[in-house]
């Protein structure tokens, strides 16, 4: 099998390497039979991955909370997203990690006995917002037909493939002429979209909500960021109202990072054109990419050995 083969992405399917559109996983695995799972995705920029750490210590919050058991440890899970990011050749990349919860056994449904799986797979860098399109910014509804999927019913601080509810709401959002989703929960406050975080500009307070949200890597960034910078940020209960009267608005993601947002429910925001609060904080995103706190380089084979003790690479 030539490198050419994983052009288009690598999955590591029970040890294997082979290209993402080869990976198969069972008809009878319950990631995919109950949605019995959870995943994260970091992102490799310049061949450094972001986060990292981070991405591994909310990945192992999640599969606790689930109950769950890798087979792997996190060193063995490492070298998998390394060797798929390697087999891509690329510079900049975007690497799952999934846990699921196995496969069902024959007249058996207590996942109490079943053996978790380990999957992982690296694609070329996925952008929800193409960088041409950022430079405009992006064109977001407000979902007045599809509500977030209730905190008690699942939890959302959880990564997780749980999405009828966003899947829902971008069709919404097509209906109505947007290129993308918010959704509200039971009591109208914002949540989040599919697969991001929102934040608002609001009165000179960078806003972003609590409730229904994952608490993405990204929006800690900003968050972080926005301090460094003498932004005032804050996380708090954000209505729609709110998010309509605010100067910016912007959306972050691992893919994508802080993106900007013009368009709202078809109506211009602020000056209609991506605001100063939000350039800024791209550019400092983007440049974060690049420190020694947060980036940690691709692993080399050569390294792996020389960790292992097998000689300097």
């Amino acid at each position: 099998m030539s490198h050419d083969s994983f052009e288009n992405g690598c999955a590591c399917i029970d040890g294997d390497y082979v290209p993402l559109s080869e990976a198969r996983i069972s008809l009878t695995d319950m990631g995919f039979l109950r949605c019995d799972a959870t995943y994260d995705v970091v992102a490799v920029w310049k061949r450094k991955y972001f986060r990292l750490n981070d991405h591994f210590e909310r990945f192992e919050a999640s599969w606790q909370r689930l109950r769950m058991s890798p087979p792997l440890s996190r060193g063995e899970m490492r070298e998998m997203l390394d060797e798929c990011v390697r087999r891509i050749e690329v510079e900049d990349a975007y690497v799952a990690m999934i846990l699921s919860r196995g496969m069902a056994l024959p007249g058996v449904r207590d996942p109490r006995v079943m053996q978790n799986r380990f999957y992982a797979y690296a694609t070329p860098y996925v952008w929800i917002v193409k960088p041409e399109d950022q430079e405009v910014g992006t064109h977001v509804v407000v979902c007045k037909e599809t509500i977030r999927i209730s905190n008690e019913a699942v939890y959302p601080k959880i990564k997780s493939f749980h999405w009828g509810d966003m899947v829902r709401g971008l069709f919404e959002a097509y209906d109505r002429g947007g290129y993308t989703a918010v959704l509200t929960d039971a009591d109208g406050n914002i949540t989040e979209g599919p697969g991001f975080n929102i934040f608002a500009y609001h009165n000179g307070v960078l806003l972003t909500p609590t409730t229904g949200v994952l608490e993405g890597i990204t929006r800690r960034t900003v968050l972080e960021l926005a301090e460094e910078l003498g932004i005032e940020a804050r996380p708090e209960s954000v209505t729609a109202q709110v998010l309509t009267d605010s100067d910016e608005i912007f959306i972050t993601s691992t893919a994508g990072g802080v993106m900007p947002v013009t368009t709202l429910d078809g109506e211009q925001v602020g000056s209609g054109w991506p605001g100063p609060i939000t350039l800024q904080l791209r550019q400092r995103y983007w440049q974060a990419h690049d420190e020694e706190r947060w980036a940690t380089p691709v692993a080399s084979p050569e390294d792996i050995r020389h960790e292992r003790g097998f000689g300097a690479p």
